[in-house]
């Protein structure tokens, strides 16, 4: 049962009980460039207190799993590989499974490249090599690397992406994402992308209930997007949250279809026993 509390700022819906599994999306939601945000820390802990497992998961493609835990390991807050999910993960997951020979394009960066030739593909610049154009968070984006994909795609190469986040929130506002490098790529071909690894794909949200292990039903699954986290959340059929400390407004939580089962202002809000004023 959710516990409601409303006044002009916002409506905060909070859970009544603790479920058996949690996902928490990373940026905007755990921490925010290089600090954790209010009752992260004393949430999660609260939640191992409890037993209760936990997976990270990301559509920033920029670090690896190692790379996640490491930074989180900095803020406080242990954690193990096998607990980070993140779009190139799954990725080269759906890939390895798909198309273990293809030869790739990659619009992305290093830590991505280097991550799918540990996997064994082989990554080629030359437009008639390539089967698949992969689209990532890219900060390196240029003409050449679009001109690359165009000619790519129009003699038959297959186009998929990490994800189709707009932006990257950062505490200086934000950086554009894959989805503005998806957008480039769909207007000069006009072939649209065929498939996309991060929330909030099918692809992801199985990765994630797999890695949880928990039932679907009873696993919450908590972000500051509503187009991602909570929309994955939704079509895996996992309880869903919004902490508004990312990209999601009070007024567009309350006005969401579907609506997230709870809205909290703070991480912290996930605990039942939490005395944290609303």
């Amino acid at each position: 049962m959710a516990r409601a509390v409303d006044n002009a700022q916002t409506i905060v819906r909070r859970p009544g009980r603790l479920f058996a599994g949690y996902a928490f999306d990373l940026d905007g939601t755990v921490y925010l460039g290089d600090a954790l945000l209010p009752g992260a820390e004393h949430a999660i802990r609260g939640l191992r207190a409890a037993g209760r497992p936990i997976v990270f998961i990301s559509n920033n493609p920029l670090r690896s799993r190692q790379d996640y835990v490491a930074k989180l390991g900095r803020l406080g807050i242990p954690a193990s590989v096998d607990s980070v999910v993140n779009s190139s993960y799954v990725l080269v997951h759906h890939l390895l499974q798909t198309a273990p020979r293809a030869r790739l394009f990659v619009i992305g960066e290093a830590s991505v490249r280097e991550e799918l030739m540990q996997a064994g593909f082989a990554l080629t610049d030359d437009p008639g090599d390539v089967d698949i154009v992969v689209a990532c968070f890219d900060r390196t984006f240029e003409y050449r690397k679009l001109q690359i994909a165009f000619d790519a795609i129009r003699r038959g190469a297959r186009f998929i992406a990490t994800n189709r986040d707009a932006y990257c929130p950062t505490p200086e506002g934000g950086l554009p994402d894959c989805g503005a490098i998806i957008a480039a790529v769909e207007a000069c071909t006009g072939h649209q992308v065929e498939e996309v690894a991060g929330k909030p794909s099918a692809m992801m949200g199985r990765v994630l209930i797999e890695r949880l292990g928990t039932p679907p039903g009873d696993s919450l699954i908590l972000g500051d997007r509503l187009e991602t986290d909570i929309a994955m959340g939704t079509a895996a059929g996992m309880v869903t949250a919004v902490v508004l400390t990312g990209v999601t407004t009070a007024e567009a939580a309350r006005s969401a279809d579907p609506q997230p089962a709870f809205i909290l202002k703070r991480l912290d809000q996930l605990l039942p026993d939490s005395r944290e004023s609303d």
